[in-house]
């Protein structure tokens, strides 16, 4: 499985909200990232955050898209250039006429 490290992003959101005056609590920090984080290695961040100033590693499982979801992509894909090469063959045959 793979992993991606949220750290840098969890030190950014508490030094923002620390910046701002705001005490971290999971709500504010949960809303501010642009990764999702489990709870519990959320809760744990924001308690170690408390009381050293500093956060543990955290990985989180890299979300891969569902079948269905890529599938979906690569449709509107292959009709954007399908209507690409209409074009492009419609600009060819003006030219050659």
């Amino acid at each position: 499985m793979l992993t991606q490290d949220v750290t840098k992003e969890l030190e950014a959101v508490m030094d923002q909200l620390q910046q701002q005056g705001k005490q971290p609590t999971v709500a504010l920090v949960k809303t501010r990232l642009k990764t999702p984080v489990p709870m519990p290695a959320l809760i744990a961040a924001i308690k170690s955050w408390k009381s050293a100033s500093r956060i543990p590693k955290v990985e989180v499982a890299v979300q891969t898209p569902s079948e269905d979801d890529r599938i979906t992509a690569l449709e509107k894909t292959v009709a954007k250039l399908v209507v690409r090469i209409e074009e492009l063959e419609a600009k060819l045959s003006e030219k050659t006429s």
